[in-house]
């Protein structure tokens, strides 16, 4: 058993002063995989919160004072500590969260391509130049560091999330907070020291800073200080209403990344094959516990009973077990929570007439009681359950009459996440990606809703939070906007014809 604690490796590591007291809580982490205990931190005390605000204060002063291009060697420097240590994490992913080693390698690879994409936006966080409609005067807008950023994170990718934030935020100018989720804040740990080394080597330890609780307590905190200007959030809806609440209040700024209940339209001119292997992937993979996980599959009725035969063959084969090991495709649910919900999404969906087509039971004989069998249960439009996100591995699927009756399923949920179709048909392609179609983030053609792609923008809409991160122009999140006028004549024009006259003096 490893243990970890908060903050005593050594003074400074995580954001603030060694503690040396023994009356702080202690965090348990266990891993899913076998319910062992693999580690415990202490979390954060109010006095060690104080001391992370105030080391955080005191890097933002100097860190804005960086050219960006500097920073961004800074996090060059990060991206190849990750390649370094790649496969170490991504086993520590694995045994923390559940996912599958090849998946928990590609996390940490998300994590090094996007310190490699901020490396470049370090040389390219460019502002516009306006025409001026006063003589001899001229317009420009440039960004400046926005300050400190907390980052909530949720336990399904609980290095890559915080990367997608941490990294851009650090070439913008801004010192990172990090507070992790409870399930998982062993890798948070192995991820925080790692870059914090590197920081400290270029003469800021502080850049990167860990906080600790056990419960929603901690994350409230960081919500309503002041001293916190950005707040990025990652999880449920519920969480994200709350933090979105409290930050407004305060007129602070978030990015919320919550829940989705994403779509998969498959029409008779799909190519099937295709489309049952991206959808085993996108509902299966991560044991139905990413967000942008397949939930829903809108399948034209045509073709509905070749396309269900595909998915039982596909899932009758998915191997379930030990994520560690090779071969292995389903890893166990994060907790008995997530069971739970499980268990009771498919009651419901039962009551309300759907159909267990595969799978449905939690499995006897595993090494925790964590892990299930991934379900495709046929559903119809009416069922208030396929309106709902389970962070599990369900499937419902449905049946269309057509591609409109397909993008008024797709939309109807509070969700906004990710969408996906399957069509040769080039017309109805891009209906789905038009204005007319798809209301959500990601829209997707020939492949599914799940797994992002470093440099475009990540993020849903309605109830998905509005937020975006880790590509395109989501840098401008993480900073603020100055727009500059500059008059270098000897008038004073006033804008809009404004006469305004008063004696020289």
């Amino acid at each position: 058993m490893v243990h970890h604690s908060f903050p005593t490796p050594r003074p400074g590591a995580y954001g603030s002063k060694a503690y040396t007291g023994n009356d702080a809580p202690t965090l348990k982490s266990y891993s899913p995989i076998d319910n062992s205990l693999i580690g415990e931190v202490l979390c954060c005390t109010e006095a060690q919160y104080e001391q992370v605000i105030a080391d955080a204060q005191a890097t933002f002063a100097e860190w804005r004072k960086v050219p960006a291009p500097k920073r961004g060697l800074l996090v060059r420097d990060i991206s190849e500590a990750l390649r370094a240590r790649k496969h170490e994490l991504a086993e520590l992913v694995t045994l923390e969260m559940g996912k599958i080693l090849p998946e928990g390698e590609g996390e940490i690879q998300e994590a090094i391509d996007i310190a490699d994409f901020a490396v470049g936006l370090s040389r390219q966080l460019y502002g516009k130049t306006m025409h001026s409609e006063r003589p001899e005067h001229r317009m420009y807008e440039q960004w400046h560091p926005i300050g400190l950023l907390g980052v909530i994170t949720a336990f399904n990718f609980p290095a890559a999330v915080w990367a997608w934030n941490a990294m851009l935020a650090a070439v913008c100018g801004d010192v990172v907070i990090w507070k992790p989720s409870e399930a998982t804040p062993l890798t948070a740990v192995a991820i925080n020291d790692l870059c914090r080394e590197v920081a400290t080597a270029h003469g800021f330890p502080g850049l990167f800073s860990l906080v600790i609780g056990d419960g929603k307590e901690l994350g409230q905190k960081m919500a309503k200080d002041r001293r916190i200007p950005l707040i990025s959030a990652t999880g449920s809806c519920a969480m994200g209403r709350e933090v979105g609440q409290v930050v407004a209040s305060r007129l602070g700024k978030t990015i919320l990344e919550l829940g989705g209940n994403n779509a998969v339209v498959v029409l008779d001119d799909a190519d099937l094959n295709l489309a049952v292997r991206s959808t085993v992937f996108g509902a299966a993979g991560t044991a139905g516990q990413r967000c942008t996980t397949t939930r829903r599959v809108l399948v034209h009725k045509e073709i509905e009973r070749s396309f269900i035969d595909g998915m039982v063959a596909a899932y009758s084969q998915l191997p379930i077990g030990d994520p560690r090991k090779k071969g292995t495709l389903v890893g166990p649910l994060i907790g008995e929570g997530a069971v739970r919900a499980y268990e009771e999404a498919i009651k419901r969906a039962q009551e309300e007439g759907g159909e267990i087509l595969c799978g449905g039971k939690v499995l006897d004989g595993m090494p925790s009681k964590l892990y299930v069998q991934p379900t495709l249960i046929r559903a119809h439009k009416g069922m208030s359950i396929i309106k709902e996100e389970t962070f599990a591995p369900i499937l419902y699927i449905i049946s269309v009459d057509d591609v409109e009756e397909a993008i008024a399923i797709n939309n109807d949920t509070p969700q906004g996440l990710s969408s996906a179709i399957f069509t040769r048909d080039l017309k109805k392609a891009e209906r789905f990606l038009s204005q007319l179609g798809s209301d959500c983030g990601i829209a997707n053609v020939n492949l599914g809703t799940s797994g992002a792609e470093i440099g475009g923008a990540f993020g849903g809409e309605k109830d998905t939070g509005g937020g975006r991160e880790s590509g395109s122009d989501s840098w401008k999140q993480y900073m603020r906007r100055q727009t500059n006028t500059i008059n270098y004549g000897d008038a004073l024009p006033l804008a809009q014809g404004i006469s305004f006259q008063v004696d020289a003096i």
